[in-house]
Order: C-alpha cells, then sequence, then structure tokens
C-alpha cells in the first residue's frame, strides 16, 4: 500500500488509540469499576472490549487468534459471558501496547494488492485497507462512551488528539 495511505491510518487510528490510552489514565477508579451499572457499560470492560476486537482484527489468521494471557475468547461468545473479573489499568495498558505492535505489525508490510484482497474475516464481508478504516471507527466509538463516562463521573476528560503519535 503507498506511503501516503498508511501515514494516514497510522496517524488516525494511531490518534483513536491514543485517545482510548488517554482515557485509560485519567480514569479515577471509581469510575474505573462502578458497580452500579451493568458490566457491559464498566469503563474496565469498554476498554477490553475495544482492545479484544482490535487485536482479533489485525490477526493475519481469523481461526487461530489467541488473545494474550489473562484474557480469553470468551468475549466472542454469543451468549455476552464477560470476564470472571474487572482487568486492572496496568493489564489493559500492556494490552493496548499489544494493540500498537499489532497494527504495526499487519500496516508496515501492507500492498496494494493486499490491501484490496477480502480481510479474511467471516463476519466482515470488506477488503483488508476497509477493516483498518473499520478499526479506527469502532475505537473512536468507545472512546466517545468513554470520555461520556469520564465527563460524568469526574466532569473532565482528556483532550481530543489530531494524529497519533504511532500506531
Amino acid at each position: 500500500m503507498t506511503q501516503p495511505w498508511k501515514d494516514a491510518i497510522r496517524g488516525q487510528l494511531g490518534a483513536a488509540i491514543d485517545m482510548l490510552e488517554n482515557a485509560v489514565r485519567a480514569c479515577p477508579d471509581p469510575v474505573w469499576s462502578d458497580e452500579s451499572v451493568p458490566v457491559s457499560q464498566r469503563f474496565w470492560y469498554l476498554v477490553f472490549h475495544t482492545l479484544f476486537w482490535l487485536d482479533y482484527y489485525k490477526s493475519p489468521v481469523e481461526k487461530e487468534f489467541t488473545p494474550p494471557a489473562p484474557f480469553t475468547l470468551d468475549e466472542m461468545d454469543p451468549a455476552g459471558i464477560y470476564p470472571d473479573r474487572a482487568y486492572t489499568r496496568a493489564e489493559l495498558l500492556a494490552y493496548l501496547a499489544h494493540g500498537r505492535r499489532r497494527v504495526r505489525e499487519r500496516l508496515d508490510p501492507l500492498s496494494d494488492a493486499a490491501a484490496a484482497e477480502p480481510c479474511g474475516f467471516e463476519r466482515r464481508n470488506i477488503t483488508v485497507l476497509e477493516l483498518f478504516i473499520y478499526d479506527l471507527r469502532h475505537v473512536q466509538h468507545h472512546v466517545g462512551q468513554l470520555q461520556l463516562l469520564l465527563r460524568q463521573g469526574t466532569d473532565s476528560a482528556p483532550a481530543y488528539v489530531g494524529r497519533g503519535r504511532e500506531a
């Protein structure tokens, strides 16, 4: 894939990931695991969900995907199985760093021909290039939710990032 496209994806997906990281670092403990809301709406879970799918869609082979420990494939269960505990900030920041590496590993060697190929994921009938854009939208969607939770819980949220420092 041409360098301008790679740079644009790296800059914008990187910005979304930076905003996710900033939200994780800004979140106070009471907001992190607010047990007054369902698990699906807890801050830590939204971060985990976002990182899980970023990692999954950067897997070169869908059927061989395995998240790093301590995470499991339960997120993919149609029954909606949630983790049995709240993941820590450190665990999710490590998963975020893992996700950044996966983006680089997938994007750096990508040719125009490979970018135009089907992405290879049964649930997505899109090209590899479009999957990068899909990921960007997914990450930013959940960053918006996290920003709202921070504003509701602390009356503050980290600033918008226009271009990422890295993907």
